[in-house]
């Protein structure tokens, strides 16, 4: 069986990389396995993907499609064109892609019109927020897909819904959480640990990048100097993209518990949630880490994919809100983290499933 793995972002490459050691595993088996990795360039920003790699034991991609960045319909344009051609010239059995970004929904375009079967990796979530981007992505994937995996089983009901044959709906677990377990005694404290007197528990990690909360400077200063107010006396650890911070620095704005810091690599960013107070994030995905290390995190949107961080994790939606956000986090203050638990499956095993379930449909 030889597979076609896309990685196109951040959040894509710590997905594939338990998915390539077992498919390595299952070569040493003697097993007849292979896989191709194709890098997007979707992000192209060091600590955004070459660090990824590294850090991970990814291996060197077998080519960098380079497409960067550009609108919505640029780089899923640039995308296509370039992986068409990809893929014309190195054929496969299945193109495997992971995530919704937007190399996940082009490839898995791509895959189809050359008649290639897609499978695909966090299959099935929903938002119902179809102003997302990722939405979009989730969606139109989702309605070419030959083999789905989900996280949950709320994510395999949506397939269902929608239609999907149930033979090829896949409740595995989470290849996040993969990534989590095999990392966990590699993660190391950043640099600046030390320099900020940073301590278990003494610091929040703030994680903003939705462009209704960091594209406006305004807002995204009035937003900033309401969770600087927020903390007591809690530093707040805020991992900020460069064009961002040049934004803030024109304001000349000072803040008395935030702390800016480069966009972190993966073993130093679970570092720093794992021993962390708490998390205020608009992410979806940081909810899954947290969940599964116990750290309270409140996520400042009106919806999520991922649901099962909310009921059965350590994740609490507080709406975009400013004042819902004190007011929840003021009660967590004063009463301390709710009860919480580890969604079914998410144990480590979820990348095993993945690859079985693929060989045995062979």
């Amino acid at each position: 069986m030889k597979i076609t793995i896309i990685a196109g972002a951040r959040p894509n490459f710590i997905k594939i990389a338990p998915i390539i050691n077992t498919v390595k595993n299952k070569q040493n088996e003697g097993i007849d396995i292979s896989f191709r990795l194709v890098h997007t360039g979707q992000h192209y920003d060091k600590n955004l993907s070459d660090t990824f790699f590294e850090e991970l034991n990814i291996p060197q991609p077998d080519i960098n499609l380079e497409v960067k960045s550009g609108s919505q319909a640029e780089q899923t344009a640039a995308i296509m064109i370039a992986f068409e051609k990809e893929l014309l010239q190195n054929p496969c059995d299945l193109v495997l892609v992971v995530g919704d970004v937007n190399s996940t929904m082009a490839c898995s375009i791509v895959a189809k019109k050359c008649n290639t079967k897609v499978a695909h990796v966090e299959a099935g979530i929903r938002s119902g927020d179809l102003t997302m981007p990722e939405e979009i992505n989730r969606m139109l994937t989702d309605s070419i897909t030959d083999y789905f995996f989900t996280t949950s089983t709320s994510a395999s009901e949506n397939l269902l819904k929608f239609g999907s044959d149930p033979e090829n709906v896949h409740f595995v677990g989470n290849v996040m959480i993969d990534t989590l377990y095999q990392n966990i005694n590699r993660i190391t404290a950043p640099d600046f640990w030390n320099e900020h007197q940073l301590q278990e528990k003494n610091y929040i990690i703030l994680t903003l990048h939705r462009p209704a909360n960091v594209d406006e400077v305004s807002s995204l200063i009035d937003l900033l100097h309401g969770i600087d107010l927020l903390v007591n006396d809690k530093k707040i650890i805020f991992p900020i993209h460069p064009r961002t911070q040049a934004i803030l620095s024109e304001s000349k704005i000072e803040f008395k518990n935030i702390i800016f810091v480069s966009p972190q690599g993966y073993l130093n960013f679970m570092y720093l949630i794992k021993n962390s107070f708490a998390v205020i994030t608009d992410s979806g995905g940081i909810s899954e880490e947290t969940t599964v290390l116990g750290i309270p995190c409140f996520t400042m949107r009106d919806n999520t994919e991922r649901p099962e961080t909310e009921t059965i994790g350590s994740n609490t939606i507080v709406g975009t809100s400013l004042k819902n956000l004190k007011k929840v986090f003021g009660t967590f203050l004063q009463n301390g983290p709710r009860k919480s638990g580890i969604p079914e499956l998410w144990d480590g095993k979820a990348s095993e499933r993945i690859i079985s379930i693929l060989l045995d449909k062979k």
